[in-house]
């Protein structure tokens, strides 16, 4: 597994994200790799991680999904990955502490490349669905709680995230109806709902 960091579009790296790379073995019959390897994972991000549960989303194109993330007691970090399909996968710095808070990062996760996202806690995370149809699937550190739960505008104008909605072929955007509602970032910060 390699595992190496990613920047912003303007060359800022985020400290914490990590693209991970499995190494993939395979011949005119198929191919094989480890999609997880605890040894192997909790060396590459620098500590040892105990997974609470796996979900598993399937979305057709235009589908975007978040910026969600969960604040204490129970934040949560996600190890992200596209089965089926592909997806454009996004996390957002919202440690008021961190050099690069407010920044994004962004890259395609697809069951040809079978990259996987790291995305600790203190960022908010969202994907949009660029094949006709796109299985997701990640590990998560810190169990769902809906009273921990929080959003940012997917299309927020601060964060300017560059969403490549030239790949849907003309369909649009689809959201949740929470989703559709969530705050913008300056609505956010004034509630306070970041990390420290």
């Amino acid at each position: 597994m390699d595992a190496e960091q990613l920047t912003t579009i303007h060359g800022q790296t985020l400290e914490g994200p990590l693209l991970i790379k499995p190494r993939v073995f395979g011949d005119v019959r198929g191919w094989f790799y480890e999609s997880w390897n605890l040894r192997a994972f909790n060396q590459a991000v620098g500590e040892a991680v105990v997974f609470s549960q796996d979900n598993h989303s399937r979305s057709i194109r235009g589908v975007l999904r978040g910026l969600h993330y969960q604040l204490s007691p129970e934040p949560q970090a996600k190890l992200v990955r596209a089965s089926v399909g592909a997806i454009f996968d996004v996390a957002v710095d919202l440690r008021r502490s961190s050099p690069s808070f407010g920044k994004w990062i962004g890259t395609e996760l697809s069951e040809e490349n079978k990259h996987q996202l790291w995305i600790p806690e203190g960022f908010a995370h969202g994907f949009l669905t660029l094949s006709p149809t796109a299985e997701v699937q990640y590990k998560a550190r810190g169990f769902w709680n809906r009273s921990c739960e929080r959003a940012i505008r997917w299309d927020d104008e601060h964060l300017a995230i560059q969403w490549p909605k030239h790949a849907l072929h003309g369909e649009k955007v689809s959201l949740s109806g929470k989703d559709a509602e969530a705050p913008s970032f300056s609505a956010v910060q004034s509630t306070g709902d970041l990390f420290p």
